[in-house]
């Protein structure tokens, strides 16, 4: 089997993990992941959100639900540490080849809950 097509890669270690369990366990024909933590407020080269869409022939014949759990299962290890977030498309390639395009991600609705706790004392504090 050819190597999967890579893109949008980020380098860090979380990064290249995330890559290399992938690309082990479900012989991806398509991979892309994106570091989206500086959108979050995350601190510089924290690696806490991405965003993956991978294209595997594994996922014939699973819910999208049955897709999520077994990249969960895969990437056990980074979930119970160091990723906060992770945003999948999970496809198999007869639906990448009707759609390949990579949807964009959502806007972040806002900081952590420290933040929001803090704006709604201030607001109180304010009355």
């Amino acid at each position: 089997m050819p190597p999967p097509t890579l893109s949008a890669l980020p380098s860090g270690p979380v990064a290249r993990s995330i890559l290399s369990k992938l690309t082990a366990a479900l012989q991806p024909t398509h991979l892309h992941l994106e570091d989206h933590s500086p959108r979050h407020g995350a601190p510089p080269g924290s690696e806490t959100h991405f965003g993956l869409l991978v294209v595997s022939g594994r996922f014939e014949g699973l819910s999208p639900i049955e897709r999520h759990r077994l990249v969960h299962a895969v990437l056990g290890a980074e979930l119970r540490g160091p990723l906060h977030a992770l945003s999948i498309v999970a496809r198999t390639p007869q639906q990448w080849e009707r759609d390949p395009n990579i949807p964009q991600p959502p806007p972040c609705m806002g900081g952590s809950k420290r933040d929001k706790r803090q704006a709604e004392g201030d607001a109180a504090a304010s009355r």
